[in-house]
């Protein structure tokens, strides 16, 4: 039986949650998992410092227009009242969850204070669970990683710290701030998290297949799963997990004209969301995700990648799988 997910006084369609992703989990992304059947979609980050926000990098990330609830915001610093502030104003915009960003390992993110290397500091920890959760009436959720590093596993102390403070849900990583995205995640420091808070949990890494997801709810006792990099190029990675948990058998994977379609969508929509010049530099990555399983040689992402003009990437696209269905490998 399928764990309920719920979020504060949210009951999400399913447990399958699109992590974020900075540079990522954008608006046309966060739809398109959802429509792939992604049970709720959190941003990508939010600076805390308000005085940043009139760039356009920030106000694309803040647009959730037409988006389903509940609308899931993170927010990431190291200030307790910026991110107080922070949370009150996306409140303001139209977010319903606050999540705050505890897991990020970037450097850029890291040597300021934040995101991951918040672990460091307990203290610090407390003073922002407690300030966020006061600032607003919304639910707050928290996203954190196993530790600092392997002899400093603290997630289960902030566990209980962020429990204590009032926040609503949990996602765990399995790694550290040190691992960053290297080697394999671990998830017995998420079943001890699980099994020592009252407040849903959700397991995080290297959630890559059906039976992978599986088997992470299973060792775990989580209330549902963070799925980032898995769906990236993917995005249909949701529907197959769910009928994996609900039947035990493996849905077809996707025919080449649907893969086509849901591509074409999503680079429409790029193009749409970010203006012509920067949806399509954005367009480029998701096209390389797309393509990482048939473009083995990079061959036509090469060529793809320097194309400027909206019009002729989504002609590109539909000469590569015309080239595709007739069984012809790709030349330059």
């Amino acid at each position: 039986m399928l764990p309920t997910a719920k979020i504060g006084p949210y009951t999400l369609p399913n447990p399958l949650i699109v992590a974020p992703m900075a540079g990522v989990t954008d608006r046309p992304f966060r739809l398109l998992c959802r429509r792939m059947g992604a049970g709720l979609a959190v941003s990508e980050m939010v600076i805390a410092d308000s005085k940043l926000w009139h760039t356009r990098k920030s106000r694309t990330r803040m647009n959730h227009q037409g988006e389903p609830e509940p609308r899931s915001v993170q927010i990431a610093g190291g200030d307790p009242d910026m991110l107080a502030d922070a949370a009150k104003q996306n409140a303001e915009f139209g977010a319903q969850i606050i999540d705050i960003n505890m897991g990020c390992p970037a450097k850029k993110v890291c040597n300021k204070a934040a995101g991951s290397a918040l672990m460091k500091d307990e203290k610090l920890v407390q003073e922002i669970l407690e300030a966020v959760v006061s600032a607003v009436d919304i639910p707050v959720t928290l996203k954190m990683r196993t530790g600092w590093d392997r002899d400093n596993r603290n997630a289960k102390t902030i566990a209980k710290m962020a429990e204590d403070a009032g926040i609503q849900a949990l996602a765990v990583h399995g790694r550290t701030r040190a691992d960053k995205y290297l080697g394999d995640a671990e998830y017995d420091t998420i079943a001890e998290v699980k099994a020592s808070v009252g407040i849903p949990v959700f397991a995080n890494g290297d959630i890559t297949t059906p039976e992978k997801a599986r088997h992470v709810l299973t060792y775990t006792g989580a209330d549902g799963l963070l799925i980032g990099r898995g769906a990236q190029g993917r995005p249909w990675i949701f529907r197959e997990i769910m009928h994996f948990l609900e039947t035990g058998e493996h849905l077809a994977a996707p025919p080449l004209n649907e893969v086509e379609q849901i591509l074409q969508e999503h680079l429409a929509e790029l193009h749409s969301f970010y203006g012509e010049k920067m949806g399509v530099r954005i367009a480029r990555k998701h096209v390389g995700w797309y393509l990482q399983t048939h473009d083995e040689s990079k061959q036509f992402r090469s060529r793809f990648n320097g194309i400027e003009d909206p019009l002729e990437q989504k002609d590109s696209i539909a000469q590569y799988f015309a080239r595709l269905r007739n069984g012809e490998v790709f030349a330059a």
